[in-house]
């Protein structure tokens, strides 16, 4: 049972989902091009999966991909490069932690984010 604040894992997650959706482990597995041993280990916490079975993942069960990267600890390919090259967005990470700031202030950030982004074009 998890405690409150307490995020449920990845392969809890995923299992859920598959669930919900009525799709079995060797039918989801089959989808991704994946052994289903392969498949069960990720569901059972065991095995990180690829950038690339997370985006298979979030195609087949219709899953929002930012929250399978979150659940798995992985960044984006552009997002990994641009922390690089960008020591201030590693300190605003260090800060958001640091503060844990909650659901509703991380999507006025969010939004904020956009907007200077729009003005930057």
């Amino acid at each position: 049972m998890r405690r409150p604040g307490e995020t449920e894992t990845l392969g809890a997650y995923v299992r859920q989902a598959r669930v919900r959706r009525g799709v079995t482990l060797r039918q989801l597995a089959g989808q991704l091009g994946i052994t289903p041993s392969y498949l069960s280990d990720i569901e059972n916490d065991r095995r990180v999966p690829s950038q690339e079975v997370l985006e298979g993942i979030s195609r087949h069960l219709r899953l929002d991909l930012d929250e399978l990267l979150a659940r798995a600890g992985r960044l984006d390919p552009e997002t990994q490069e641009y922390l690089k090259r960008s020591p201030a967005a590693i300190r605003l990470f260090r800060r958001i932690a640091a503060h844990r700031l909650d659901e509703e202030a991380l999507a006025k950030l969010e939004k904020s984010a956009e907007q200077l982004g729009q003005r930057k074009k």
